[in-house]
């Protein structure tokens, strides 16, 4: 059940857990940090140019194409709810070392000539980033307690990055590498490799303090002070956690739908296909700039409702211009979509640390939010390409989304309430 922060129990007798730990100097630990985030959207954004020769390459029929991108985002969902067990078993720290380790053998394995490994890259990038996403926010929660939601939209906005830097780099990387798509895809493994290498002291110290504080007996203690903390009961069964899931579920929804088809959608309309992509690549730099404020803002308030209805009325004007003027509009929509989509991804993970009172609460919420989310957001892409298919246009595919843009307010009203799990 949902409470203030005015009337959170003092509990004594749940099980201990580390407080902020400052493994390493901050500089060192927010260098891990950022690096491991610029891996967390860059595969993904990287193979969305390369979608047509990997196509052709392989004789894949359109609906086998998109699957390309649909997997990794449904096995985000399907990964999720694993990674609070891995790291009360393994430490968060090493179970991140391991999930950056893992996303670049998946990178790797995407490239391999076969259509089997093609997916099977698919999964295993989708099942690593699944457990980044919900290791991340507790780890934030955890080390910088109080500059969470500042420190989230630091590492929202370098997710972002990586996913622009990736989507406007893979064409000029397989011309300057002359390896065909395979080797400008592969080529992203390196940056994995380099946030390895990066988040590596932290693995190490974590390891000395474990050994160092035996009778605490948990990863990731440089500071043998420890502080009770309340697991959070019946999670699958609380309306905030839900509301908070479905924040982000329908905005995640929105955003992969657009991803997906917005340049189709504006070329269907009569734009030229070269103009459409550099709306939608502006739409992406835009939410880099919504990704970074609007969790600072949202920090700053003592409940963020205000924000969460703000976000679902930008997405709303952004797909009514769509809807209404596509081509005239198409420059406005890219703005304000940007601002609400990065705002929206930045504020849903805000939401995982503001709404828990420790690092492993965080964990849970991330898990069950981001299960929930990615699963939803799965949807969105295949769904609006059918239905686009059975209407023959976009017009139902574009009222339909508004009108989730409802749902979307609705439950941020609530996931925006001052209360803790």
């Amino acid at each position: 059940m949902a409470v203030t922060r005015a009337q959170q129990p003092v509990v004594t007798t749940a099980l201990p857990l580390p407080v902020r730990s400052r493994l390493a100097h901050p500089a060192l630990l927010l260098t891990g940090i950022l690096l491991v985030a610029l891996n967390m959207r860059a595969c993904l954004a990287a193979v969305s140019p390369m979608v047509g020769e990997i196509q052709r390459s392989f004789g894949l029929s359109a609906t086998a194409s998109g699957l390309i991108t649909t997997v990794p985002v449904l096995f985000q969902g399907v990964g999720a709810p694993l990674t609070p067990r891995l790291t009360r078993r393994f430490g968060t720290e090493r179970v991140v070392l391991g999930a950056v380790l893992v996303l670049g053998a998946g990178v790797l394995l995407r490239v391999l000539p076969s259509v089997a490994a093609l997916y099977a890259g698919c999964v295993v990038i989708g099942v690593a980033i699944a457990v980044l996403n919900v290791s991340m926010p507790g780890l934030v929660k955890r080390e910088f307690p109080d500059r969470a939601a500042a420190m989230t939209g630091v590492y929202s906005t370098t997710m972002l990055v990586g996913a622009t830097m990736a989507a406007g780099l893979s064409v000029p990387l397989e011309h300057a590498l002359g390896g065909g798509w395979e080797a400008s895809l592969g080529a992203w493994s390196l940056l994995a490799l380099v946030a390895a290498v990066a988040w590596l002291p932290q693995v190490l110290r974590a390891r000395a303090a474990r050994d160092g504080a035996g009778a605490v007996g948990a990863v990731g203690v440089t500071n043998p002070t420890v502080a009770p903390v309340r697991p959070i009961q019946g999670i699958w069964r609380s309306p905030l956690a839900w509301q908070i899931s479905l924040f982000m579920g329908i905005s995640s929804l929105l955003v992969y739908t657009l991803v997906a088809w917005m340049p189709t959608i504006l070329a269907d309309h009569g734009m030229d296909r070269g103009e459409a992509g550099l709306v939608f690549a502006f739409s992406n730099l835009v939410q880099v700039a919504g990704a970074f404020l609007v969790p600072l803002f949202a920090g700053r308030m003592t409940n963020q409702r205000a924000l969460a209805v703000a976000m679902a009325l930008l997405n709303a004007v952004g797909i009514a211009v769509l809807l209404i003027a596509p081509v005239p509009g198409a420059w406005v929509a890219a703005v304000i979509l940007g601002v609400a989509q990065g705002g929206s991804l930045g504020l849903g993970l805000a939401f995982i640390v503001l709404r828990t009172d420790s690092a492993a609460g965080a964990a849970q919420l991330g898990g069950m939010s981001q299960a929930v989310g990615y699963l939803v957001a799965a949807a969105g892409p295949v769904g609006a390409g059918a239905l686009r298919q059975a209407t023959g246009g976009w017009t139902t595919v574009l009222a339909l989304m508004l009108v989730l843009t409802g749902v979307v307010a609705v439950a941020g009203w609530g996931a925006g309430r001052d209360r803790t799990l």
